[in-house]
């Protein structure tokens, strides 16, 4: 019950704002100043100048916050002739140390030694012709000048230090959350780009099928050839199967986005070793030479989608039946190399309007710091695509 009565009046006080808390601490310091000249200390009674002195000296209080040193510089002035009217001497002292708190806690280092010098010098000479009694008190007043002055420098170094640690919370806060949408960005652009590959490639064979299949029906009915229908039709169905396992795992972590930075979370990530199924079923005669041993999974991801999308361009581009590609990855100088050449007749990217493919294929490889070169063959008809990806701590 006790601590609840000291709590109010305190968040009542805490609740005002600066000027009016001033005000009531003037007023406060003037009450304690008025007890303390007539009770205690060395000096006569204050009579009615002393008594206007007196209060007067407080009023400046109201201000301290907004102007210091013009506080500080008024109460000296008026705390002289106090003194030289040989009123109590103790009846001033909390509201100058009060100021000179405010002082030091307002200002910097150099300001605050440069007024406490000012202050003792001050009193000096007006304590000089006291003789020994009148050093002793200077002695023990310069104390509590240096105390207050102390003071109010940790303080003002406390306040400095809280607000440089807050202001390097908030901006670590903002990094931690602008790094969480970098994160929301990038597996969006990931997300997309294994869509785009995925969906791209397999509409792609799927068309090539369909076309198989309704040219041997279309070839000749009285002779259909009920084996290659069967075949296109089969193959459309394992690209249906292959697309729609491969969009579970992509779209699995929209579900269940678990730790952004477990790469397991993500589900398994397409390799090297996908690239003989890859070429199996890939709508034209694939011709894979594949010679590089294990490479980091962001690596192996970036060739296999590099080898898809190029895959599927020279498909859907190629411009005649019969269509051969050629595919060689290997490792050399700490790099995997990537080709894939094709000898059809389409210059995908030249001579149509580009779309995603080629962009998607350098954002893979840009992703494990890699490039990819595009272009019509020089040696020959056809279009290849080169990929260099380190395998060093780039990747």
């Amino acid at each position: 019950m006790a601590s609840t009565t000291v709590t109010r009046p305190r968040q009542a006080f805490a609740s005002l704002d600066p000027a009016r808390q001033d005000a009531c601490l003037a007023a406060c310091l003037a009450a304690l100043a008025g007890v303390v000249a007539v009770t205690v200390g060395s000096g006569r009674h204050p009579d009615a100048l002393g008594w206007s002195l007196l209060l007067f000296l407080h009023v400046p209080l109201v201000w301290r916050r907004r102007a210091p040193l013009t506080t500080l510089t008024i109460m000296s002035a008026s705390i002289v002739v106090y003194h030289q009217q040989d009123y109590n001497h103790s009846a001033p002292t909390a509201a100058s140390m009060v100021i000179l708190y405010t002082v030091a806690v307002t200002g910097g280092p150099r300001r605050t030694a440069v007024v406490g010098c000012a202050v003792v010098a001050l009193m000096v000479v007006l304590k000089i012709g006291h003789g020994m009694a009148g050093l002793t008190v200077t002695f023990q007043i310069t104390g509590w000048i240096v105390s207050m002055l102390v003071l109010g420098g940790y303080i003002r170094a406390h306040r400095e230090n809280a607000a440089a640690a807050l202001d390097r919370a908030e901006r670590a806060e903002r990094t931690r959350e602008e790094e969480a949408r970098r994160r929301v960005a990038e597996e969006r652009l990931r997300i997309a780009r294994d869509l785009h590959d995925l969906l791209a490639h397999s509409i792609t064979l799927i068309g090539v099928r369909t076309s198989v299949a309704a040219h041997v029906l279309a070839a000749d009915p009285d002779r259909l050839d009920r084996a290659a229908v069967a075949r296109s039709l089969e193959d459309i169905a394992e690209t249906c199967r292959t697309a729609r396992g491969e969009l579970r795992t992509t779209l699995g972590v929209l579900r269940d986005p678990g730790d952004p930075d477990d790469p397991d979370a993500r589900g398994p990530l397409p390799g090297l070793h996908g690239l003989t199924d890859l070429a199996r079923t890939a709508g034209a005669d694939v011709d894979l030479s594949l010679t590089a041993g294990e490479v980091p999974p962001a690596v192996g991801a970036a060739a296999y989608r590099i080898v898809q999308e190029a895959l599927t361009n020279a498909v859907r581009h190629g411009g005649r039946d019969g269509l051969s590609v050629r595919v060689r990855v290997h490792e050399e100088e700490g790099a995997l190399r990537v080709r894939v050449t094709d000898d059809g007749t389409g210059a995908y990217g030249e001579r149509r309007t580009p779309g995603f493919g080629l962009l998607g294929m350098r954002e893979r490889a840009r992703s494990v710091g890699g490039t990819v070169d595009a272009g019509p063959r020089a040696d020959g008809p056809g279009f290849e695509v080169r990929a260099l990806l380190p395998l060093g701590e780039s990747a």
